[in-house]
């Protein structure tokens, strides 16, 4: 079972607290408490929050002083922090925005919007903290590989110096990212990264490119952040106005991972995914209308990794349904929503597809 997020409300007036923290832990968030700047700080260097809700004046140490020592801490820095103040002072907001608030509210704080900012930014979190994971992983990986092979030193400093160029590359998209919204499936995207890795090594695709399905394909709906909770979250089904804007998540996605580095293949790989992954073998899907091998390889990878999962999946518009159905569901779709060749590899990874999915369900 997923931790509830933990949102840090630091404010010197008692009565404030106690509302923020009654509002916040009635939706299931875990709630820590600070009366001033210092015991703010000792909190999060203690249990480092999701969220930091931060009034300007407080005794001891203030807002500001407070964001600045966030703020230029290297393992804090990427802590959203919003502003709660009933100040109606511009200066005071532009200066803490300055040094790094990433949102705003003014007291009295209205609850919807209190509850909308904070669920924003904890997915803002939850997308970096997954990006984060990739890197170590990646690293991690590289490691092995570099003892294994036994590479030179200058090599080694070559592949040190890719990856931090692609670890900034993937802080700039996370940046993007902070401007949308998207509901958090961390079970499926693992998944989605495994069913991917899998198919592409069945299909004969090196390890780089297989490595490379497998942290690319996790950020396929990151365009979702863009649609509106409204829509995203809506139990039935969508109407026609609601399903084009659905549709925009593609084109979010490849906004979002769009960069400039041409030898960038990983988010070169992850916009192909994000843009592509709804198209189907037969021109009928979305956005371009894309038919057949058109399509790019990693998004017909991806669209057979997806659906397969979807099926397979709980959701609180209806059951699971049984693995061999999602199968055969697939199987069906062999020449019009998905690539034969791609479904039948899939098919004959019948037995792996079940070993990656129970363990994670169960």
């Amino acid at each position: 079972m997923k931790a509830a997020a933990t949102i840090l409300v630091a404010d010197d007036d008692a009565r404030m607290r106690a509302v923020l923290s009654d509002i916040l832990s009635a939706e299931g968030f875990r709630v820590l408490q600070a009366g001033d700047g210092n015991q703010a700080l000792e909190l999060i260097n203690q249990d480092q929050p999701d969220v930091i809700l931060l009034d300007i004046r407080m005794p001891r140490m203030d807002g500001l002083a407070a964001i600045r020592r966030i703020k230029g801490d290297s393992l804090l820095k990427h802590i959203p922090v919003v502003i709660v103040t009933g100040l109606d002072d511009t200066r005071a907001r532009l200066e803490a925005l300055g040094l790094g608030a990433d949102d705003f509210l003014l007291k009295p704080v209205h609850m919807a919007e209190l509850l909308a900012r904070v669920r924003s930014l904890v997915k803002v979190k939850a997308y970096h903290d997954h990006l984060l994971h990739y890197q170590q992983e990646l690293e991690s990986r590289v490691e092995r590989r570099t003892r294994d092979l036994r590479m030179t030193m200058s090599e080694l400093a070559g592949t040190a110096e890719r990856l931090k160029q692609r670890s900034l590359n993937t802080i700039l998209c996370l940046s993007r990212a902070a401007e949308y919204k998207d509901e958090d499936t961390a079970s499926h995207i693992q998944r989605i990264g495994r069913y991917s890795e899998a198919l592409g090594k069945r299909l004969g695709l090196s390890d780089g490119e297989q490595e490379m399905l497998l942290y690319a394909t996790p950020m396929h709906d990151i365009g979702k952040i863009g649609i509106p909770d409204r829509i995203l979250l809506k139990p039935g089904k969508l109407d026609p106005d609601e399903w084009k804007i659905m549709q925009q998540h593609t084109v979010f996605g490849a906004q979002m991972l769009a960069v400039q580095d041409e030898d960038d293949g990983f988010l070169k790989m992850a916009r192909e995914i994000a843009s592509s992954h709804h198209e189907k073998w037969d021109g009928s899907g979305y956005p371009a209308g894309l038919r057949e091998k058109a399509i790019p390889l990693p998004g017909r990878i991806t669209a057979v990794a997806d659906v397969f999962d979807a099926l397979s999946s709980k959701r609180p518009y209806k059951e699971a349904c049984p693995l061999e159905e999602s199968f055969r569901f697939v199987a069906q779709g062999a020449g019009i929503h998905f690539d034969p060749e791609l479904v039948a590899a899939f098919v004959e990874l019948k037995e792996d597809i079940f070993a990656i999915r129970l363990p994670i369900e169960s």
